[in-house]
């Protein structure tokens, strides 16, 4: 699944993805970047 890297400032494909619950309880999916590891973060359904 692709998600928007800030620290890169480009969309790519996330490792090591969970699904998750935000806090609002709407969910998400959290990752890890491949080129610089920081986590990154997509909104909605995966």
């Amino acid at each position: 699944m692709k998600g928007y890297c800030v620290k890169c400032r480009e969309k790519k494909e996330m490792q090591d993805t969970k699904s998750i619950t935000m806090k609002n309880g709407k969910p998400a999916t959290q990752g890890t970047c491949p080129t610089c590891g920081t986590k990154m973060f997509r909104i909605g359904k995966s």
